[in-house]
C-alpha cells in the first residue's frame, strides 16, 4: 500500500552512520539513532538529512534503511561515511505540534556551501544551487536544508543564504559543515504548487508581476 509521510523540519536529534553496504540497486544504511530508536518500529518513516527513509531493520539503537540508486544519486546520502553525523526526525503524527513548515522528505537537489561567516553569535551560510531550485525560493520564505526548517535570507539566480542560531548549530549537522560540503535542499511544497498553478493561468502579465514582487 502506497503512503506518504510529512515532517516539520524540526530535528529531534543527530545520529551517526554505523554502516553502509552497497548492493545491487542501492545500499543498506545503518544509523546509530540513540533514543529515537526506542520509539521506532519496522516500516516507520524517518527523515535522515531531509530524506524520507523507511526503517527496515532494528538492532538495539541501530536502525537500518534501504537506499535506492536514485536516492544515492540525487541526494548527499551517497557520500556518507562511517561515523558521519546525520539529522534525524520521525514522521509527524496526528497529535504532533507544527513548529516548522511542511517538509515531504523528497529532495529537490543537492546544494553546496559556498561560504560560512560568523556574524556576532550567528552564522550566515551561502549555499549554491541549480537555477531551478533557486527559482522556487523567496526571501523570508521557508526551505529545508538537510531536513532543517530554515528561513531564506537572500536569493540570487543560483544561490541562497540562511542564518543559523547557536542552538541550531549545536543540535544539527549544519553547525559542523563548512565551505565545499553538500546539503540536501527541499523547497517549500506550497510554493511549488502555487508556481505550477500560476504557470497555467492565462492572465497576461500576472506571472511576470508576481515574479517581480517575489511571490513566484
Amino acid at each position: 500500500m502506497w503512503r506518504t509521510s510529512l515532517f516539520t523540519g524540526l530535528i529531534i536529534g543527530m545520529g551517526e552512520v554505523s554502516s553502509i553496504v552497497k548492493n545491487k540497486g542501492g545500499a543498506r544504511l545503518g544509523i546509530k539513532s540513540g533514543d529515537i530508536a526506542k520509539d521506532a518500529g519496522l516500516g516507520d518513516s524517518i527523515s535522515i538529512n531531509g530524506t524520507c527513509l523507511t526503517v527496515v531493520g532494528m538492532a538495539g539503537e541501530i536502525l537500518s534503511f534501504d537506499l535506492s540508486d536514485e536516492t544515492l544519486n540525487s541526494t548527499n546520502m551517497g557520500s556518507l561515511k562511517i561515523r558521519d553525523r546525520v539529522n534525524l526526525e520521525p514522521a509527524m503524527r496526528p497529535d504532533s505540534r507544527m513548529g516548522g513548515h511542511f517538509v515531504t522528505g523528497h529532495i529537490d537537489g543537492v546544494g553546496r556551501i559556498i561560504s560560512r561567516a560568523l556574524e556576532g553569535e550567528t552564522y550566515k551560510i551561502l549555499i549554491g544551487v541549480d537555477e531551478g531550485i533557486a527559482g522556487y525560493l523567496v526571501e523570508k520564505g521557508s526551505v529545508a536544508v538537510d531536513g532543517i526548517s530554515l528561513t531564506v535570507v537572500d536569493v540570487t539566480r543560483d544561490s541562497f543564504s540562511i542564518v543559523i542560531i547557536p542552538h541550531t548549530a549545536k543540535m544539527t549537522t549544519i553547525g559542523y559543515k563548512s565551505a565545499g560540503d553538500t546539503v540536501n535542499v527541499e523547497v517549500d511544497i506550497l510554493g511549488k504548487y502555487v508556481a505550477k498553478f500560476l504557470r497555467r493561468q492565462k492572465t497576461p502579465g500576472l506571472m511576470d508581476a508576481l515574479i517581480r514582487e517575489g511571490f513566484a
